[in-house]
């Protein structure tokens, strides 16, 4: 009986034997796999911890970077109203003083407007003052050098008489400078109305028509109540006829026999009239 019972002993602890150590190995793992996840969450929250600091000390930096860029930002905004507040106020300024140096300089402007007036004003009289002076300084040397030239001239009546003695002598250039010597040296006297017809009628001699109007023209104007005044308006007719200025001929001699009806001279304009066929009086029209 009792080998049995050993026997049966055996089997017992057999059977728990298995039973228990497959039960241990199981708890085994689970102890591990606890160990491990135990171990785990060490770690996550070692981690956690960590990256909480990380993130708080980041989180901070951030804040103060944002406070920092706040600050910046309100510090540029505050120097972007100050400086556009100073610009302005400068321009303002600026502005005030060049619209004060632009007046001021209008007015000097104006001043040297005025001041360039006055200046060509006086100039203009300085310039007229001198004018006047060289022309009076020219007729003190032109009344001089006449002066000077009377007093070495003949007398008037004998530098007249030798003029005419030698145009009536056909000496053509001696009398012509004689006769222009006497109205140069004696321009204002009667005799020098005479001196002018003699000079017309020695230009009309040689074919000097166009001069000898002029002379004659001279008697007509400065002396026309000397004694060649009715010769020198019919020779100037003539001349004019020779100038082919027919209507302006004519017309002079109609005035010479209008002016001085019976005269000598009425006569000759009345015959040239007739030769040319024209009336001696102008018709009138109805």
């Amino acid at each position: 009986m009792k080998p049995n019972r050993i026997s049966l002993v055996v089997v017992v602890l057999a059977v728990l034997w298995l039973g228990v150590f497959p039960g241990w190995g199981a708890n085994k793992e689970m102890i591990q796999l606890q160990t491990q996840v135990q171990q785990l969450q060490e770690q996550m929250t070692a981690m956690q911890r960590s990256f909480d600091e990380r993130m708080g000390v980041m989180k901070n930096l951030v804040e103060q970077d944002t406070d920092a860029v706040n600050k910046v930002a309100a510090a540029i905004g505050t120097l972007q109203t100050t400086l556009a507040t100073n610009m302005e106020k400068q321009q303002g300024d600026q502005g005030a003083k060049l619209d004060q140096l632009s007046g001021q300089i209008q007015a000097l402007n104006d001043t040297m407007d005025e001041i360039k007036v006055r200046l060509a004003k006086v100039t203009k009289q300085l310039e007229d003052m001198q004018s006047a002076q060289q022309s009076m300084q020219a007729n003190q040397a032109s009344q001089q050098a006449q002066q000077q030239a009377q007093a070495q001239a003949p007398p008037p009546d004998v530098l007249y008489n030798n003029a005419l003695r030698d145009y009536n002598g056909g000496k053509n250039d001696l009398a012509t400078q004689e006769f222009s010597d006497y109205i140069k040296f004696y321009p204002n006297t009667d005799l020098a109305g005479n001196s002018y017809f003699y000079l017309g009628e020695l230009q009309y001699r040689q074919g000097n028509y166009e001069q000898a109007v002029q002379s004659y023209d001279q008697v007509l104007q400065n002396f026309p109540s000397g004694t060649k005044a009715a010769s020198a308006q019919l020779k100037k007719g003539l001349a004019l006829i020779e100038l082919k200025k027919q209507e302006d001929g004519v017309t002079e001699l109609r005035h010479v026999i209008q002016r001085y009806p019976h005269s000598p001279e009425a006569l000759q304009a009345k015959e040239n009239l007739h030769k040319l066929g024209v009336p001696a009086a102008t018709t009138k029209k109805k």
